[in-house]
């Protein structure tokens, strides 16, 4: 009788945190690899990944022979001991996974033995490799190996937040072309390419997360080519918990989620002093307040959401522009604010309250190594376009999990909205320079358990003109 070996591990960024699992079916007398498989569940903790992990090894080798015997491999001493049946189970998530992996492989055939970390090496590879692909708003795939990988996919970066004006033709300039480098918000989603696996496409118009089903209501997107920006993301749609959901369906087989999802209703604060002249406005400067001009906009918006009456939960950017924006909304709504660091705006350093042309005069050389990386950050310690798109997906990933099933105001920025648009429709990296994000605007992205995502609305700013 044929055996084979099974070696599984599980990891959580947070523990509960954003998750992954990796798994490896090995040749025991060659050693060789005859199968690998990794996931990014979403937000759960280690011994759920872990357990996780089992089963897609155990899986796996069924697959590759129904008829053998399997040893198990694994560094975790809890998942070996309970399915040894040494260790009673007895937290009540534990016990679901553990029958689950007893039926994934005739039990009595199957050993388990503990090994320490460091002879676990592949299996752990492959669960980092998937929550890096998770952290992208990616499921990992075996092409998924190496760093390079990693940073081709992110897109390239430009000017984010306030720094709006121009952006896009200064992109196109540096390239050596006069050709705009922008268009309409609708374009955007024409253009959107669904990440392999994807099954969210044709489910956009399911009436669902609080009435955000609509398509956005027309002329809210610029159809001006100049007032485009481009912000960072993570290089493909959400594979989040749906992110409500721990362990989203992959296959082609897997049946659609018609649950209801978490809905990320995402306000943009409204302006301050430095939004009209398009400067540099993130993290890192003087966190300016609103103005006069946007303490209007946030009654205006506050006035608009309460006579929709979908929203159940509040949560803002620490900044005070966003502070300002959650708390008017709150106060029509009789609800609490919530702050969450990660929907914080970049931070950009020295360019901090600069205009794009300043700061092409001052720093060019470290603005060319902006645009063109992901990885490169602005002068004087800035944080790079890579690092915002960790966050921001760190953050929808926590919140979505939270909020399964609940409408949600999320009251943010250019880079960290745009971020989660562009996750959600997986569309390609350019598609950010045909996306513009107003001030006050509303936009709105559902979350289903099955790790799809479905955009409902974009940059709606229909309440200001009232």
């Amino acid at each position: 009788m044929r055996e084979l070996v099974v070696e599984a591990d599980g990891g959580s960024r947070g523990n509960p945190g954003p998750a992954g699992y990796g798994a490896v079916v090995l040749d025991p007398a060659t050693g060789e690899t005859l199968a690998e498989a990794a996931e990014y569940i979403g937000v759960a903790t280690n011994n759920v990944a872990e357990y996780k992990g089992l089963i897609a090894g155990l899986r796996a080798a069924l697959d590759l022979a129904p008829d053998a015997v399997v040893r198990v491999r694994m560094d975790s001493k809890l998942v070996v001991e309970q399915m040894s049946g040494r260790w009673k189970i007895k937290h009540p998530d534990m016990k679901p996974l553990a029958a689950e992996a007893a039926r994934a492989f005739p039990a009595a055939r199957v050993r388990y033995e503990w090994i320490p970390r460091e002879r676990n090496k592949h299996a752990d590879r492959l669960a980092n490799e998937a929550m890096d692909a998770g952290a992208r708003g990616e499921q990992w795939s075996p092409r998924d190996t190496s760093a390079a990988q990693v940073a081709a996919a992110l897109p390239p970066a430009g000017p984010p937040g306030d720094a709006a004006a121009g952006a896009a033709k200064a992109r196109a300039a540096l390239a050596g072309t006069n050709s705009p480098a922008a268009g309409s918000a609708g374009a955007a989603a024409a253009t959107a390419t669904p990440a392999v696996g994807d099954r969210s496409a044709g489910r956009g118009g399911t009436p669902s997360g609080g009435g955000w089903a609509q398509p956005p209501v027309p002329g809210t997107a610029s159809q001006d080519p100049s007032a485009a920006e481009p912000a960072p993301a993570p290089a493909a749609p959400a594979a989040v918990p749906a992110d409500a959901a721990a362990g989203a369906a992959t296959g082609p087989t897997a049946g659609p989620d018609l649950s209801t999802p978490a809905t990320f209703v995402l306000l943009r604060h409204g302006e301050t002093a430095l939004t009209p002249e398009k400067r540099f406005s993130g993290s890192g400067g003087s966190d300016p307040e609103l103005s006069e001009a946007g303490r209007r906009q946030a009654a205006a918006v506050a006035e608009a959401l309460a006579a929709r009456g979908t929203i159940q939960h509040i949560v803002s950017s620490p900044l005070v522009r966003c502070r300002q924006t959650a708390e008017t909304v709150a106060a029509r709504l009789g609800l609490d604010v919530v702050v969450d660091q990660g929907l914080r705006e970049t931070d950009f350093g020295a360019w901090e309250g600069l205009t794009f042309a300043e700061v092409r005069e001052r720093h060019p050389e470290d603005l060319d190594a902006w645009l063109a990386s992901p990885k490169a950050a602005p002068t004087g310690g800035g944080e790079s376009f890579a690092a915002v798109a960790r966050r921001v997906a760190a953050a929808r990933d926590r919140l979505a999990a939270a909020h399964a099933g609940r409408t949600v105001l999320l009251v943010s920025h250019v880079t960290p909205i745009k971020t989660l648009v562009r996750l959600a429709l997986g569309a390609p990296p350019e598609s950010l320079f045909k996306m513009e994000l107003s001030a006050a605007s509303l936009s709105a992205v559902a979350y289903y358990a099955d790790g799809n995502a479905s955009v409902r609305l974009l940059n709606d700013t229909s309440h200001l003109r009232r």
